[in-house]
């Protein structure tokens, strides 16, 4: 799978799905959103990954849920 945001290719962290020329697992930030961290406190942490990628998952995963909704 790869797309503009994420990446998952089996010689990356074992296919593990990472946010694009990174090596940073997309659960990651889904680990700190859900310890009540913000958005700021993930890229200080991981600033290779940028705020374009973040915010691009997040409208991903919004529509995702909005079409399960539905």
């Amino acid at each position: 799978m790869e797309s503009t945001f994420i990446q998952c290719q089996p010689d990356v962290m074992g296919g593990t799905p990472v946010f694009a020329d990174s090596r940073v697992p997309v659960r990651t930030l889904v680990e700190y959103l859900e310890a009540g961290e913000t958005i700021d406190d993930f890229l200080e942490g991981f600033p290779t990954v940028g705020r374009d990628k973040v915010l691009a998952f997040l409208e991903a995963a919004g529509r995702h849920a909005s079409q399960l909704a539905g």
